[in-house]
């Protein structure tokens, strides 16, 4: 860690602080030679979850179409309210 008198800061302060950015070091600023503040670089940018997959994904064909016909739904056995249609159970004889 690099110590730095207040009077030299003033005079450098923008050469300082380009050099606290790319070196990544922290700066400690005296006056009288007691550190009075510590200038150190930006913690990295947090990546936000929310949207970052956007524009990977591409829709194709029709997504509003049935993926299924009705004749087909029919032939596997749905009934109208999309459940499959129950058969009666076989009874057990009692004991």
């Amino acid at each position: 860690m690099r110590t730095i008198p207040a009077g030299e800061f003033k005079a450098r302060c923008l050469r300082v602080m380009e050099e606290v950015k790319k070196y990544r070091t922290a700066v400690v600023i005296t006056k009288k030679g007691r550190p009075v503040a510590k200038l150190v670089p930006p913690d990295a940018p947090a990546t936000d979850v929310f949207g970052c997959m956007a524009g990977t994904a591409r829709i194709v064909g029709d997504i509003e179409a049935p993926v299924l016909t009705a004749e087909a739904w029919k032939a596997m056995g749905r009934g109208a309210a999309g459940r499959q249609a129950r058969r009666p159970r076989a009874r057990r004889a009692s004991r």
